[in-house]
Formats: structure tokens, C-alpha cells, sequence
């Protein structure tokens, strides 16, 4: 992929058009492989979230869009799909530049798991019960009933940096599906696909329907979370800023989506084809370096095939390639900051205080090429006991706990022993034993001899403080709804109504 060396400038989108934040000011874009300033993105404020609100506002108070027939707005979400697809190598490039995701990563999954996820509410939407009509109740009298389901109004989306692109679609797609406008608060580190998405989409839909304004979380994210004309906050990231944004939302009483944090555990069976199940639990934990909150951080492992695999684990890490994400080779790139490269490293050391033994891995290392890079080796810790630091906190870096268990009741209960409940994953020969340990594991999705495979067909959340409601699925189309009852009475006699009997009687009615 060619590399362009060039400072990009990123003003806010809003109402259709690229706009300077108000006061002009604007923050630096980083490539985490380089440290290098890759953009140049406009800083907006409360002013400009007020303006770009106004704008979603306006879109959604025309009723041309927000009640268009559902086959007309599947085509502009097939349309939509067919715009990413023409402009997937940019899209790819922007990524990895701003979030250090691999090239090979997002181009052959990220770009196609886009494009899919509008074809797939495409689908949806052409099905899905805008209007139900009820049956004739003998109880009140007769009557015609509808449930309607109605667009919810303006919609804020407060994504996070470790898929930027990726998770934003998860918002815009169901979203714009049914009928909603959207401002959307990227992660002040990877702004440029969601500002660039925008773009795209805008090409489509009237202009205020989609609008971007980038900026921090105390003068963008939180005016947004407050908001009066803002009717559903969607947001992705921590537990402890779930939480916060949960508050805020509170005081003008939003409907709310948070898909928060995670601490998954994964399980391997006593009968589980190691072949498959080791490589399969470094992907997931070692994908995109450890940052995706439903990383499978807690290996859980039987006494009897312990050893046999940890030493099977570290063989196949030692294999892994660290270097440049635009690089086709590369296997592993960098944590997204230095901040965040701390905040690992911490963990580790944390790990090692507690007695965690490190078998892996385990320090900041220099990339050829890449000496501004913030690059951490993969690292494996066994003999960890499930109240350890790194066993029970999100550290989202490459850090696996290994943990010893004795039986299926004992690994079932270490696995449910913790605030989070996104992921777990189960590996086995055995296909019931499977499906009753999936059953017994509190989480929103659990992996059975596989990890990370979300589909857009199917629903995404956790259990727990791993968050509220689901995204992805037809599912997802309910968060961005609203139930209306319309009721038409067809008793025309005065007093055959019931009301009438409860309230007037005979006498009073003379």
C-alpha cells in the first residue's frame, strides 16, 4: 500500500459540508507504529456540537426521510455498502495510520465486515414490523389497534479507537435504517475513517442526517451526553466512562446503548484439539494487540494439560511478527499511544508483584523502522489465580493470563467470577459438553472452538458491566425505535361505550 507522507487536514462535517470548528483550533493526529503526525483535525466544542445537533434536527424533522419506505432506504444502504467497497484502499489507509490495526486485518475483514453490515440491514429493514396490527379485543369493544415503530429522533454515537471505523458502522447502519439522524463523537486518536465514512455517506442521505464533530470527551463527548435535542446516546469504550456517560444521560432521561468493557474467559476442555485451540487462543487475545474488549485475556486451562500448553502457547507467540501495520507481513503492531503503552506495562509489573510468572514476552521493544512506535512484546503469565489484578481488570494490551482448574465446576464458576460478561469461549471435541458450558456462562456471546467471529446477523453486547443492549442483529434495529400504541374505536353509539357506562350513569345523563 503506497504511503502518502503527507499532514492530512480534517475540518468537522456537518449539515453535508467539511466546517472549521468554531474557534479555529485543531489537535494532532498520531501514528502509533511512527509517532509521527499523520493529520491535523479540527477541535470542536459545545458550540459546534449545539450546531451539528440543529442540523440533525432539522434532517430528522423532515418526514421524507425519517418515514421513506423501507425499499427505498434499502437501496441507500445497499448504496452505502457498494461507496465503501469503491473506497476501501483510502478507508484501509486511514485506518492504519491512525489506529495501528494491520493492513492485512483490515482489508481482508474490516472493509468486508462494513460493507456486509448495510448489506445485512438492507435486509432487515425491507422485513421488520414498522406496523403490526393487533387482533379486535372482545374487552374493551371493538376497535382497530396498531403498534407502530417509529424512528427515535437524533441519535449520538461515542465511539472508540481500537476499531474506529468499524464500530462507528455498527451505529450508523441501524441508525440510518430506521429512519434516525446521527452525530457521531469519534476517539480523538482515530477520527480520520469516521470523518472520511461521513463523507461517503453523505453522498446518499439529505444533508444533517450524518454529521461528525471531533474533539474530547469533556468538550464534545459530555454536551452531547447532556444534550436536550439529542434522544439516544450509543456509546463504546471503558466501564468506569460507560458509567459516566450512563449519568449524564440520565438527566434528560436518553435512551441509551453502551457496549463497555470485558475480561473474557476462555476454556479449554480437557478434550479440546489443541491443534486448533492454541492458535485459536492467541487470536484471540494477541488480535490487534490485545485492544478489543472482547479479548479472550483468561485462558482457563485443565491441571493435566497444563504444561503441555503452555509450552505450545509460547512456541506459537515466539512466531508472531511485531512491525509496521501497513506491512503485509506483519503479525502484531503497536498499542495505540504511550499513554496506553504505561498502562500496559503497569500491568505486567503488577502481574509480576503478585506472582504471576512470565513465561513470555513481557517489555516495550524497538521496531526496525518504527522507533516512535509504541510496540509491546506479546506476553504470557501462568500461575495466575483468578483474584489477580491482571485476571480481573481490563488491561487491553497483549497480556494472557493463564489459569489452572480442576474440574468443569470449578472453571465454570472462576470464568463467572468477575463484573464483566461480553465473551467467553469454549474449545472441545465434544459438542454437548459444549453447549451446556456456554449455557452456564454468563455472557452476551460465547465462541464455541473459535473467538472473535461477530457476524452482522447476529446480536452483540455483554452481560453484566460489560453494558446495555445489543448491537448488530435485526436486534439492533429495537435500539433505534420507539413503540407507538395508536387506538381507533368502532363503537359510534355513545353509550355502548365503556367508558361512558363507568363514568355517566343513567340519572346523570338526563
Amino acid at each position: 500500500m503506497t504511503v502518502n507522507l503527507e499532514v492530512l487536514n480534517f475540518p468537522l462535517f456537518i449539515n453535508g459540508q467539511w466546517v472549521p470548528s468554531l474557534t479555529g483550533e485543531t489537535f494532532d493526529v498520531k501514528n502509533p507504529a511512527t509517532g509521527e503526525v499523520v493529520a491535523k483535525v479540527a477541535k470542536g466544542n459545545e458550540a459546534d456540537v449545539n450546531a451539528a445537533v440543529q442540523a440533525a434536527k432539522v434532517a430528522f424533522e423532515n418526514e421524507d426521510w425519517a418515514y421513506m419506505k423501507p425499499k427505498d432506504r434499502a437501496q441507500i444502504l445497499n448504496t452505502i455498502a457498494h461507496l465503501i467497497t469503491q473506497n476501501a484502499e483510502e478507508l484501509a489507509y486511514l485506518e492504519v495510520i491512525s489506529s495501528g490495526a494491520t493492513v492485512r486485518r483490515v482489508s481482508s475483514n474490516d472493509i468486508l465486515q462494513m460493507a456486509d453490515l448495510f448489506q445485512t440491514m438492507a435486509k432487515f429493514v425491507v422485513e421488520y414490523p414498522f406496523s403490526e396490527t393487533l387482533p379486535v379485543p372482545p374487552f374493551p369493544g371493538p376497535a382497530h389497534n396498531f403498534v407502530w415503530r417509529e424512528p427515535i429522533g437524533v441519535c449520538a454515537a461515542i465511539t472508540p479507537w481500537n476499531m474506529p471505523m468499524l464500530i462507528a458502522t455498527w451505529k450508523i447502519a441501524p441508525a440510518l435504517a430506521t429512519g434516525n439522524t446521527i452525530v457521531i463523537k469519534p476517539a480523538s486518536y482515530t477520527p480520520l475513517t469516521t470523518l472520511k465514512l461521513a463523507e461517503i455517506i453523505s453522498q446518499v442521505v439529505p444533508p444533517g442526517v450524518i454529521n461528525v464533530v471531533t474533539g474530547s470527551g469533556k468538550e464534545v463527548g459530555e454536551p452531547l451526553a447532556i444534550h436536550p435535542d439529542v434522544d439516544k446516546i450509543a456509546f463504546t469504550g471503558s466501564t468506569e466512562v460507560g458509567r459516566n456517560i450512563m449519568s449524564l444521560a440520565s438527566q434528560t432521561i436518553k435512551n441509551t446503548t453502551l457496549e463497555l468493557g470485558g475480561k473474557s474467559p476462555n476454556i479449554l476442555l480437557d478434550d479440546a484439539n489443541l491443534e486448533l485451540a492454541l492458535p485459536g487462543s492467541l487470536f484471540g487475545v494477541f488480535l490487534h494487540s490485545g485492544q478489543l474488549c472482547e479479548s479472550g485475556t483468561r485462558l482457563f486451562v485443565p491441571d493435566e494439560l497444563h504444561d503441555e500448553v503452555v509450552e505450545g502457547l509460547v512456541a506459537l507467540t515466539k512466531k508472531l511478527k511485531l512491525g509496521h501495520p501497513l506491512e503485509e507481513t506483519t503479525d502484531v503492531g503497536p498499542v495505540i499511544s504511550s499513554q496506553q503503552r504505561d498502562t500496559v506495562l503497569s500491568y505486567i509489573e503488577s502481574g509480576l508483584s503478585e506472582g504471576a510468572t512470565l513465561v513470555c514476552g513481557g517489555k516495550e521493544v524497538t521496531v526496525a523502522g518504527c522507533e516512535g512506535g509504541h510496540f509491546i512484546e506479546p506476553t504470557i503469565f501462568t500461575n495466575v489465580t483468578n483474584d489477580m489484578k491482571i485476571a480481573q481488570e481490563e488491561i487491553f494490551g497483549p497480556v494472557l493470563s493463564v489459569i489452572r482448574y480442576s474440574d468443569v465446576d470449578d472453571v465454570i464458576k472462576q470464568a463467572n467470577d468477575t463484573i464483566y460478561g461480553l465473551a467467553a469461549g469454549v474449545w472441545t471435541e465434544d459438542v454437548n459438553k459444549a453447549y451446556k458450558t456456554a449455557r452456564q456462562l454468563r455472557s452476551g456471546v460465547v465462541w464455541i472452538n473459535d473467538w472473535h467471529m461477530l457476524r452482522n446477523d447476529a446480536p452483540f453486547g455483554g452481560y453484566k458491566q460489560s453494558g446495555i443492549g445489543r448491537e448488530m442483529g435485526k436486534q439492533s434495529l429495537d435500539a433505534y425505535t420507539q413503540l407507538k400504541h395508536v387506538h381507533t374505536s368502532m363503537v359510534s353509539d355513545l353509550k355502548n361505550r365503556p367508558w361512558y357506562q363507568i363514568l355517566f350513569s343513567d340519572t346523570n345523563s338526563n
